[in-house]
């Protein structure tokens, strides 16, 4: 892996979402939009908002950046861009770090701004410390970035790539633990949501709201950074050399 390699490609990708201002919209305005609307539906003071805020804030990120990193990457792949850049001595490394890396540079102003707007202007209050969810949810940005770059290896159309976002996202979203406990699902609903790293993203953002950082709290923690590892792992064994 080469470092200089890497950032010349990060900045590549920066270049490119400079001027795509409709991608910079949807990555930085979406959480604000979808957080004031949750603020509004239930209200400043009402214990539902103060009790799913803070996970959803973690979460709304994880959803952006996995739609906006799974187009970008397949937009990558369909102009040929990708198969020139790898007929390269470039490694497959070296180009899933850079995308990485410039995805995660857009999912901390994201999360920057989005975080400002709830703890400031909507009010939301965490027991834990704030900057710590905002690590979190720069993490699970992150997640979601290095499995938008895994999944577009299966997309050939933009369309199919949307088409991800219920098969990938939703079910990790409703089997977290966010409306249902997982105590209380059914047995084979609770283990198949002990594979799914949104699961573990969701308890370690509850835990910092309720200020719960135990060992269980580490172990999330643990889980998810392991994901982003293997999704970024699975995503260079799929990444092919020449597009189909």
């Amino acid at each position: 892996m080469s470092t200089q390699v890497t950032l010349a490609v990060a900045l590549r990708v920066l270049r490119q979402l400079r001027h795509d201002p409709r991608t910079i919209a949807l990555a930085l305005g979406v959480p604000c939009m979808l957080m004031l609307i949750l603020q509004q539906l239930f209200g400043r003071s009402s214990p539902v908002f103060q009790q799913v805020g803070t996970p959803l804030l973690g979460l709304f990120p994880f959803v952006t950046m996995f739609l906006v990193t799974s187009i970008t990457m397949l937009r990558e792949r369909t102009s040929g861009t990708l198969e020139r850049l790898m007929t390269t001595p470039l490694h497959k490394v070296d180009l899933l770090a850079g995308y990485g890396i410039a995805f995660a540079l857009l999912a901390v102003v994201q999360v920057i701004l989005v975080s400002a707007l709830a703890f400031g202007l909507l009010g939301l209050e965490v027991a834990g410390p704030k900057w710590l969810v905002v690590a979190l949810a720069v993490a699970n940005a992150v997640l979601g970035s290095t499995l938008g770059l895994f999944v577009s290896a299966f997309a050939q159309t933009e369309f199919q790539a949307v088409q991800f976002m219920p098969a990938v996202v939703f079910p990790q979203i409703l089997l977290c633990g966010l409306f249902v406990a997982r105590e209380e699902m059914a047995d084979w609903l609770r283990v198949i949501s002990a594979f799914l790293p949104l699961t573990y993203a969701y308890d370690a953002l509850a835990r910092t709201a309720d200020d719960r950082l135990d060992a269980r709290f580490a172990f999330d923690v643990a889980v998810v950074c392991a994901s982003i590892v293997l999704a970024v792992a699975l995503g260079a064994a799929t990444l092919r050399r020449r597009t189909e």
